[in-house]
């Protein structure tokens, strides 16, 4: 494994750690699946450039904008909940409870 791929591969494991170790804030949940994304993003951008295919070429840019409608429908989430329960703690949310 090269330098390049053990940076990424240990960029997204720490990001999927803090997900699921440090799961007090919604906002820093939303932070960490960012930085999963990012790490993707910048992994698939260069996988697609070391194998020269140009068909391929749009893929990173896909993935860039789902992972920008998931940072919006993250902070919209994140918006509605501070207003509703006036703070953005994980334990505070239940998902049975309407």
């Amino acid at each position: 494994m090269t330098p390049l791929h053990f940076s990424f591969s240990s960029a997204f494991t720490l990001g999927l750690m803090g997900l699921t170790f440090h799961r007090t804030h919604l906002l820093s949940a939303l932070l960490c699946l960012e930085g999963m994304m990012l790490s993707l993003f910048i992994a698939l951008s260069l996988w697609s450039l070391q194998l020269e295919i140009t068909t391929f070429s749009a893929a990173p840019m896909l993935l860039l904008a789902f992972s920008a409608c998931e940072a919006s429908v993250g902070l919209a989430l994140l918006v509605a909940t501070a207003r509703t329960h006036g703070t953005d703690h994980l334990r505070n949310l239940n998902l049975l409870q309407c």
